[in-house]
């Protein structure tokens, strides 16, 4: 941690002040560091723009920036407590190896512009992943829908029994909510498609920065224009792109419940593999649906990192120290969050319903709606109707599958329209 590029001359770092500084940046900028590369790279192209470096300084840093990507991916370069960031392990390689060269890499920037950059292009990266990711799930879902369109099960409100449903009505739910999760993502990463870079910290520097270029270069969509803007974005973008994280969550969440009740002794509507499951270390008869489990638990890691990052803007405008531990928040709750998405496609395509179970779960008060339905349809008042429905004199072994057939108001069993939502996923 010597040789700071703010220290005072005559002024002795405090160790355990710095480390305070310093929180866990190094640790977690590993997550961002190919990113502040590439951002470094862009940014000495637009240096050499602007005549601040020549060509071959130029060439020097793009060879020197290159071989540092390579050696971090390698594992052979790593960030430790050498370093202050990640922002000054790349200064102090390129020093190393170009000298004065090496330090003209800084010019017009700050460690605010850097670390915006960085978390730009992550989120980006995150931002497409989760749409991907969300549409890869509702892909299965719409598939496993249309095969089993008339699958009886019983369909619930309330956690009570309440009429015929169908598994296929129970895949095409989840098909139309990761359609609309896929939906969030992307808009939200058009929300965020900006270029920070060039803003430093947040005023601009006395420099004619080719913004416009970097922007380019960088594959953003738009030059993020006010610097102040910059730094109020900073938390307000991370916040946003973990909104769209948690719209997926909330629906893993509830798609773990249900899987966590069908697969009970009670209920033993699904066969989970057994890779799904583990073992008790007390009793010897169980298998617990652990992942299911973890699954619905990590909407809290996204949910602490939101609130964290909110509790972090109460400020007023421009940079303040404040937002470092953001950082942190954000990382925990896109590694939790995705990790635990990315394990649904196999789990859908692999989970079995017991079908011998789901029949045998249908019951004749099951079929009161669809008798109260047809009353009215002869012409009886409909609550009249209703009332009829309700006496369990009236109530009797049904059809599944004719119950499935004729609910036909559109979306239900028997009118499912998956040509609709296959046309929104295909989009």
């Amino acid at each position: 941690m010597s040789n700071l590029l703010w220290q005072k001359h005559g002024i002795a770092v405090d160790a355990d002040i710095q480390r305070f500084l310093a929180g866990e940046d190094v640790i977690l900028d590993r997550e961002f560091m190919r990113f502040d590369i590439e951002a470094s790279r862009v940014h000495a192209e637009g240096l050499q723009r602007i005549g601040i470096l020549s060509a071959e300084e130029l060439a020097a840093l793009q060879r020197e920036l290159a071989m540092l990507a390579e050696d971090f991916k390698r594992g052979d370069f790593v960030l430790d407590a050498r370093f202050e960031d990640m922002h000054s392990a790349i200064e102090a390689r390129l020093t190393e190896r170009l000298g004065d060269t090496g330090k003209k890499i800084h010019t017009g920037r700050s460690r605010n512009d850097q670390v915006l950059v960085a978390t730009r292009l992550w989120l980006k990266a995150q931002l497409q992943q989760l749409a991907t990711l969300c549409h890869d799930i509702a892909g299965i879902a719409l598939a496993r829908a249309e095969a089993e369109a008339q699958q009886p099960m019983p369909g619930y409100t309330h956690l009570q029994r309440a009429v015929v449903s169908s598994t296929g009505m129970w895949w095409a739910g989840w098909a139309e909510a990761f359609i609309d999760n896929r939906e969030r993502a992307r808009a939200t990463l058009q929300l965020i498609d900006s270029n920070p870079l060039g803003t430093a910290a947040g005023y601009g520097v006395n420099l004619p920065l080719d913004r416009a270029y970097t922007t380019e270069a960088l594959g953003f969509a738009r030059m993020q224009v006010s610097p102040l803007y910059a730094q109020l974005s900073r938390g307000k973008y991370e916040l946003a792109a973990l909104e769209a994280l948690s719209s997926a969550m909330l629906d893993l969440r509830r798609l773990a419940w249900d899987l966590s009740l069908f697969t009970s002794a009670e209920f033993g509507f699904v066969e989970l593999p057994a890779q799904y499951t583990t073992g008790s270390s007390i009793m010897p008869n169980k298998r617990n649906p652990d992942v299911i489990e973890l699954m619905r638990a990590s909407y809290a890691s996204v949910a602490a990192a939101k609130t964290e990052i909110e509790q972090l803007l109460s400020l007023p405008s421009g940079y303040h120290r404040d937002l470092q531990p953001g950082k942190g928040a954000l990382v925990q709750g896109f590694a939790r969050g995705m990790a635990a998405l990315a394990l649904l496609p196999a789990l859908m395509q692999a989970l079995q319903w017991r079908e011998e179970a789901l029949v045998k779960a249908l019951e004749p008060s099951m079929y009161a709606t669809d008798l109260a339905v047809t009353l009215a349809c002869q012409g009886m008042p409909f609550r009249d109707a209703y009332r009829e429905a309700a006496k369990p004199e009236r109530w009797a072994e049904g059809d599944p599958l004719q119950s499935l057939t004729e609910r036909v108001s559109p979306g239900s069993a028997g009118d499912m329209q998956l040509a609709l939502l296959q046309q929104r996923w295909r989009e």
